[in-house]
């Protein structure tokens, strides 16, 4: 069973995906976001940024993953930990279609290492029930900028 905690802060964690969606998909919306909360926090940019933030923050916790390995599978681990937060960095930008397409890839590339890190037993049990939900949703969501 996914902890209640864990659980609760992960869906939380998806309302700006959320909100980057139905903003781009509701003109209205959109406009009012504008209005109360300014141009960076509607559509494709409050999706593109905050993505790029949890893939960042998702390499800290793979690397937290890494800390229960010995030897060289904990170089291994602390290697590919920063693999979200590079990738980020490196691929993550131009215009909001490309930007969404490669941050998509890098949650795919993301749920890949969870499962890895999962099937090492370095992350929880419940660990991948998570992980696949929410990448689901935030997949769906990244959808918006590449197809609309």
């Amino acid at each position: 069973m996914i902890p209640r905690a864990a659980l609760v802060l992960g869906l939380a964690g998806l309302l700006p995906f959320f909100w980057g969606a139905v903003s781009q998909l509701w003109p209205g919306l959109n406009d009012w976001g504008i209005r109360w909360l300014g141009p960076r926090f509607v559509g494709p940019y409050v999706s593109l940024a905050y993505g790029t933030v949890i893939l960042s923050f998702m390499s800290g916790v793979l690397w937290g993953f890494a800390t229960r390995a010995r030897g060289a599978e904990a170089v291994l681990g602390y290697g590919l930990s920063v693999i979200p937060a590079l990738w980020a960095f490196f691929f993550i930008g131009g215009g909001p279609v490309s930007a969404a397409i490669y941050l998509a890839a890098g949650f795919v590339l993301l749920l890949l290492l969870d499962a890895m890190f999962w099937k090492q037993g370095f992350a929880p049990e419940w660990w991948m029930r998570l992980r696949v939900m929410l990448t689901g949703v935030v997949l769906v969501c990244l959808a918006v900028p590449i197809f609309a």
